[in-house]
């Protein structure tokens, strides 16, 4: 299986919605453009911050349809799966790879407190539902309330086939490091989950990292990477720095409207949250939107 596309910084690209909650294509379509231009080496479709809680299935169809058939090839196309239950999230996955996808991402069930074992057969199990499909899964212990361990992911890199690569947002970079050197045999892909950390991921080694910030700063966040890569390391870390102040900002909003809020004051029409999420109101956090991205040169 060919996994040296599963690389760089990848958008998990915001969903912009009309008045009725229905994806907006003309919007989604320039999102793409956006991205793609902007430099990013893939797409996630239906991240978190693509608010993949709040899309029904045919609208995560009809939305990932669009968004393959506008990159039209420039980069792959992921496709992210956060479902609680197997059978739901083998589902999506067959209709991914049905749709073009070029893998999947699966983060481990929210509300439930799952045993390895359990955890075990669940990936598994997703994974074997779409056969010659290249999947990565997600940790995200900061909204599922658990961490998927080192010992889990070494076993699923080595025992599965298809299971090829993670994204961690743990922010803690020796789970991290732990997750490269343990499965570093079988050219296990990492990308670092947190765009602050992005530097630091890459130099413990990660192929790269699934960053939010390319929804409205590709320009800066694939420097971070591209710099790294070309052996620039004293110019990667500055800008990461020149990053940080800005992706920090976004904490004093409410998840995850800040990505959209700072999208549209740099004039992309992303338009609003799904409710009940709300747009960040004029205030403290705002005004820090804009004066760290005044500082950054972005507005």
């Amino acid at each position: 299986m060919n996994t040296d596309f599963i690389k760089g910084v990848v958008v998990p690209i915001l969903t912009p919605i009309d008045a009725d909650e229905r994806i907006d294509e003309a919007r989604l379509r320039a999102q793409v453009d956006y991205v793609i231009d902007g430099g990013v080496s893939g797409i996630l479709a239906f991240g978190s911050n693509g608010e993949f809680y709040m899309v029904e299935e045919d609208e995560m169809e009809r939305g990932l349809k669009l968004m393959v058939d506008q990159a039209a090839g420039r980069v792959p196309v992921y496709f992210g799966i956060g479902a609680i239950s197997t059978k739901k999230c083998c589902r999506l996955a067959q209709m991914a790879a049905a749709n073009g996808a070029a893998g999947i991402s699966v983060l481990q069930p929210m509300f439930l407190k799952p045993t390895y074992a359990e955890l075990l057969r669940h990936f598994k199990t997703i994974a074997e539902s779409v056969p010659g499909v290249p999947m990565l899964l997600y940790n995200n212990p900061g909204r599922v309330g658990y961490t998927l361990t080192a010992d889990l992911v070494d076993e699923l890199a080595h025992t599965v086939d298809n299971i090829v690569g993670m994204k961690d947002t743990s922010g803690d970079i020796t789970l991290t490091s732990e997750f490269i050197r343990r499965t570093r045999d079988v050219d296990f892909k990492v990308f670092g989950g947190k765009d602050t950390l992005l530097y630091a991921s890459l130099c413990h080694g990660a192929v790269g990292g699934v960053c939010t910030a390319a929804n409205f700063m590709p320009e800066l966040i694939t420097d971070v990477y591209n710099k790294f890569a070309a052996g620039d390391l004293k110019g990667s870390l500055e800008a990461q720095f020149k990053l940080n102040p800005v992706r920090l900002s976004m904490d004093a909003a409410s998840f995850p409207v800040a990505a959209k809020d700072m999208a549209n004051l740099r004039g992309r029409d992303v338009g609003e949250p799904y409710l009940p999420s709300l747009p960040t109101p004029e205030g403290a956090a705002r005004e820090g939107f804009r004066r760290t991205m005044a500082a950054a040169g972005l507005i």
